[in-house]
């Protein structure tokens, strides 16, 4: 059925570096560079770009696992490029290596896991749990 997701597979999505996605402006640090949420926010990005497309309607990836290293401050200004590899597929679990660059050097790696989901079953579990609440 997923028969398209195969190892090899990548993607990148880039966004500008604006206060909005500093550190400072998400309260996770008091200075203007690129928040570490963001950069994951961007890794994850890439990810889906490079797979969600091949997969059958009605399905979809969603965020599992993160494990990423922030190597470096980008300030205001610069443009951040994240890239998503596809190294595994088990089954319906994706583990990517992902990537993060400004114009200058890295600035973040690691691995990032989604999981192939059937949307209608994984949308009755949560309406299955807001009823339960």
């Amino acid at each position: 059925m997923f028969e398209q997701v195969v190892p090899g597979l990548a993607a990148e999505y880039e966004t500008e570096v604006v206060l909005e996605n500093s550190a400072q402006h998400l309260g996770c640090g008091n200075v203007s560079v690129f928040a570490t949420p963001e950069m994951i926010r961007l890794m994850e990005r890439a990810a889906v770009r490079a797979v969600d497309h091949l997969l059958p309607a009605g399905y979809r990836t969603v965020g599992i696992h993160v494990d990423v290293s922030h190597l470096a401050a980008t300030p205001l200004g610069m443009t951040v490029r994240a890239r998503a590899e596809l190294l595994e597929v088990d089954g319906r679990k994706l583990t990517f290596r992902v990537e993060a660059f400004d114009g200058l050097e890295k600035i973040g790696e690691g691995i990032h896991q989604r999981m192939i989901i059937n949307l209608a079953r994984f949308e009755e579990g949560v309406e299955a749990k807001r009823a339960r609440q």
